[in-house]
């Protein structure tokens, strides 16, 4: 067998030599991109009824938890090596407080035009604001758990939309659509 790569088999980020590199996109048509990424933290009764209360000594851990997630959404090229950097139109973190995780639930939209898509973006929003919140609340229950984060839904794009419990992109919120 020689060294000589399959191009059909060949990864999208590796050159020919097999190192990786980042995808040139400049080819690509401008189209709307839009990912929600969700995701969970689970935690103690006492935990969730400080967040809940809103007695957390650092302060507003939903409030913080939203805009970290905002902010690292904006900067995920800095974080994922081969991201490329996207101008993102909107960021959007929705944090919602589950009594019977109990916990919280986190659910992150992204959107941009552009030639290449935001579900990293939409993931790493989550992640961070989860993340954010075990920082937040750490001194209440260090054995918090994050979890299931994933990507839930996607549209734009060569590869078309997706849903990892739907294909109706109606699903998405109005203020993404």
């Amino acid at each position: 067998m020689s060294g000589a790569r399959d191009p059909v088999s060949r990864l999208t980020h590796t050159d020919d030599a097999g190192a990786a590199h980042m995808v040139d996109v400049s080819g690509k048509t401008d189209t709307r991109r839009i990912a929600t990424a969700g995701g969970t933290i689970c935690m103690s009764h006492d935990a969730f009824a400080a967040i809940r209360d809103n007695t957390i000594a650092k302060g507003d851990v939903l409030g913080v938890a939203r805009i970290a997630g905002i902010m690292a959404a904006k900067r995920t090229a800095e974080l994922i090596p081969l991201c490329h950097p996207i101008a993102l139109s909107q960021a959007d973190i929705v944090l919602s407080l589950d009594e019977a995780l109990p916990g919280v639930r986190a659910e992150a939209t992204a959107v941009a035009t552009g030639p290449t898509g935001v579900e990293m973006e939409a993931i790493v929003a989550v992640t961070v604001s989860l993340t954010t919140i075990y920082d937040m609340a750490k001194s209440v229950d260090r054995a918090m758990v994050i979890g299931d984060v994933r990507l839930l839904r996607k549209s734009g794009g060569k590869s078309g939309d997706y849903s990892a419990s739907s294909p109706n992109v109606a699903e998405l919120p109005e203020r993404v659509r």
